[in-house]
């Protein structure tokens, strides 16, 4: 009993002094990146073309896009989601129609980039029908959820063939149709697959998203553009826009990391 005891002591010692250690390595990771931080800031304000008033006046206007930001990628993750699982199921069929139609889709966007998809939607559709004249949100919703969703189809793909085949077979063979094979068994395992790199896309997508300033959305870089051209104040407007976009991406990777560790811990 007394040698079980001095091994739970020295077991809780050790985890003790993992834990200092990983302290002291945050902190000395957030020294270095304060420094850098520090660094870049003194050597723009000693070239003395950068205005600190005019950021300090105007650095709330332009944040205040970050919301407009936050929205449409939102929006258009879960449109991608959609077209992305829509892919992924024809792409994996064995019929040549829905084959073929998955596998244009996935091609056409590919071969395309997301700036003139974006003019597409939203200069080019109206002249089809008037039905199809969005408002620049719609529009912006429309152009990244089609594109990240043909990136997308490649991720669900992947994932619904990394379930077992035995579980699909063992299902099979207790006489359960194929649809609700999919929608039971192989679905939820492939979106706990694929949960990952779906984050990775939402996070490659807030940045993509200020492409969307070019049709007139009010998001972080359009707003950067309003307010520092008229006043010939574009590198400080610019320089606040990069550091909201960087932060949104540093705080959602950070919820992505823990998504994941945590579903690393249950599967474990």
């Amino acid at each position: 009993m007394e040698a079980a005891g001095s091994k739970a002591q020295l077991i809780e010692r050790l985890e003790r002094g993992r834990a200092a250690v990983r302290r002291v390595a945050r902190l000395q990771f957030a020294a270095v990146w304060v420094a850098i931080m520090v660094g870049i800031v003194l050597a723009f304000g000693a070239t003395g073309n950068i205005d600190l008033e005019w950021i300090r006046t105007w650095a709330p206007y332009i944040l205040g896009g970050a919301g407009w930001t936050i929205l449409i990628c939102l929006l258009s993750i879960a449109l991608a989601t959609t077209l992305a699982l829509l892919g992924a199921v024809g792409r994996l069929s064995k019929r040549v129609v829905p084959f073929a139609v998955a596998s244009f889709y996935v091609s056409l966007v590919r071969g395309t980039p997301l700036l003139v998809q974006i003019y597409i939607v939203f200069f080019v559709l109206p002249l089809m029908s008037p039905v199809l004249i969005l408002p620049a949100l719609a529009a912006g919703i429309v152009a990244l959820g089609f594109n990240y969703g043909a990136y997308m189809t490649e991720i669900f793909r992947a994932g619904i063939q990394a379930v077992p085949r035995g579980q699909v077979e063992a299902a099979g063979a207790l006489g359960m149709p194929g649809p609700l094979i999919f929608r039971r068994i192989v679905l939820p395992q492939a979106v706990r697959i694929v949960t990952p790199a779906i984050g990775n896309e939402f996070v490659a997508m807030i940045k993509d998203s200020a492409l969307v300033s070019i049709i007139g959305f009010q998001e972080v870089l359009w707003r950067a553009q309003k307010s520092g051209r008229p006043t010939l104040h574009t590198p400080e407007a610019y320089i606040i826009a990069a550091l909201v976009y960087w932060a949104l991406t540093i705080i959602f990777s950070t919820v992505q990391e823990r998504l994941e560790r945590r579903m690393a811990r249950g599967d474990r």
